[in-house]
């Protein structure tokens, strides 16, 4: 039997209902529209980690944090050297393993088990790095300008791409693997891990993509009735006094990052196309996926790092090998499924033993009956816990709990976790969560029973970094070993408040 050939897509901030054919009213995705009428779309698919880092570790390696270890974004921390990732399975298998664009590691030229890596590392130079895309800017005339138009990595300020089209990241990365598809070695299958780096801020498609979205009413945010209290988790205060953002704001952004979608899409009908014309598409299994969602001022919260849909669902799309009928065509499944189970799921696919050490699941094998999510440590943290319908979000600091109905609620507007009707969903579900709790996570605890941590209002302090600004990056900057992102930035305790 001839193994399959595996691309493996993976982009950074999409949410799961970004697409048309989740029955999103503006988002344009026709070839991923078409890619899920070829197979399966998981409806129920989770970022357990909803932050860069540790899900990217979680996708690698098919464990969760409490074998990887990072449950914070710890930038420099290298990938635990016990546990076999994605690309070294397969290559043990036989397969040449080759990877384009961003993969988030440390250190940068980790190739994390795949027989080469050509990087985009979104100029984090900061680490001491020039990676492979802005050697191609240089080689090209372009060196130190990709940050040219003075947008921010982690901010929603947006413009258009102000470099030809084929400078844009999205475009070299497509237009590399492409280059690696053509060149790949006929006698043995392959696995190819694309990373694009969008729709990830800086907001900067090419002008071509946003007249997709000339003139189109952009639909808006919403506001769940629970997240105006004044005792809200100082976690969770921290989230809403990141960005404030105008309607008129709000709407400049969507249209950016709707563009940079487009563009994606379009770019992966080039991929497909170029494996048709090698006469391999039939023999290739396609999955598309993200690391995370974006909450796009839901909640009033913007970016990811929480458990709420639009950050933690993600899309999740597997296109199998021709006639292949454990996965389908045109189905839509609402089994649980996560970034762990990526590993699995396509060494199962391609009848390769999965290693001990994996703790997710083949999303065509046996299903779980809850999924477990975690972000950061502390008081700065929260935990979820998900069934299928139900969610539990829980916040340690003043020992909150949520509970949501998400298929009566699916916009999480109504907390029930108050409601003597779910009385017993809510213990149910407290106490799946209490056993899931590890090293010291179980400081909340109180016997069997959930204690938390003390409350405090949140003091937002002023963004000096400007969310990474970059500069012109050339001459290329030190190693720089503060430039790293202040997710939560406080005033000190001595500081004086503004009025």
């Amino acid at each position: 039997m001839t193994k399959p050939n595996i691309l493996l897509i993976v982009t950074d901030h999409w949410m799961a209902e970004l697409l048309g054919c989740a029955g999103h009213p503006v988002i344009r995705t026709p070839t991923l529209d078409t890619i899920a009428q070829c197979g399966t779309r998981f409806t129920n698919a989770y970022s357990e980690h909803p932050v860069c880092i540790p899900a990217r570790r979680s996708l690698m390696t098919g464990t969760s944090a409490r074998e990887h270890g990072d449950r914070t974004f710890q930038a420099r921390l290298e990938m635990p050297a016990h546990l076999p990732t994605l690309a070294q399975t397969f290559r043990d298998a036989g397969y040449q393993a080759q990877g384009v664009g961003k993969t988030h590691t440390y250190p940068q030229r980790d190739r994390l088990g795949f027989d080469d890596i050509q990087l985009d590392d979104e100029g984090r130079t900061h680490h001491g790095v020039t990676d492979d895309y802005e050697i191609f800017l240089g080689d090209n005339g372009w060196l130190g300008k990709q940050f040219g138009h003075g947008i921010s990595n982690n901010g929603y300020a947006a413009t258009t791409w102000h470099l030809p089209e084929e400078a844009h990241a999205t475009s070299w990365a497509t237009e590399t693997m492409c280059r690696i598809i053509r060149r790949r070695d006929p006698k043995r299958p392959a696995l190819w891990y694309l990373g694009y780096r969008h729709p990830h801020p800086p907001l900067v498609p090419p002008q071509r993509f946003l007249e997709f979205y000339r003139g189109v009413e952009m639909d808006r945010s919403v506001r769940g009735e629970w997240c105006d209290g004044e005792d809200l988790p100082v976690l969770l205060q921290g989230f809403q006094k990141r960005y404030n953002m105008s309607d008129v704001e709000a709407d400049w952004a969507r249209r950016h990052f709707y563009a940079l979608c487009t563009q994606i899409d379009q770019k992966i009908g080039t991929l497909i196309g170029t494996i048709r014309e090698e006469g391999i598409l039939d023999d290739t299994i396609v999955m598309f996926t993200s690391d995370h969602g974006e909450s796009f001022g839901n909640h009033g919260i913007w970016a990811k790092q929480n458990f709420y849909e639009s950050s933690a669902n993600i899309p999740m799309i597997v296109m199998g090998k021709k006639g292949n009928r454990r996965v389908g065509a045109g189905a839509v499944e609402d089994r649980l499924v996560c970034l762990a189970d990526v590993m699995p799921t396509l060494l199962d696919l391609a009848g390769i033993e999965i290693p001990e050490t994996v703790t997710g699941r083949s999303m065509f094998g046996e299903e779980r009956e809850h999924l477990y999510g975690e972000f950061g440590e502390g008081e700065l943290s929260s935990r979820m816990i998900h069934d299928g319908r139900f969610k539990l979000i829980y916040y340690p600091a003043g020992n909150r709990c949520q509970l949501f109905d998400l298929e009566a609620d699916p916009r999480e507007l109504a907390d029930v976790s108050a409601q003597p009707e779910f009385s017993e969903k809510l213990a149910e579900l407290k106490d799946k969560l209490c056993k899931e709790l590890y090293g010291s996570d179980l400081e909340w605890l109180a016997g069997n029973d959930l204690k938390g941590l003390p409350n405090r209002p949140y003091r937002p302090a002023p963004n000096r970094g400007l969310g990474l600004t970059r500069g012109d990056q050339w001459p290329v900057p030190p190693v720089n070993p503060d430039g790293l992102m202040n997710f939560f930035p406080e005033l000190d305790d001595d500081a004086e408040v503004p009025e």
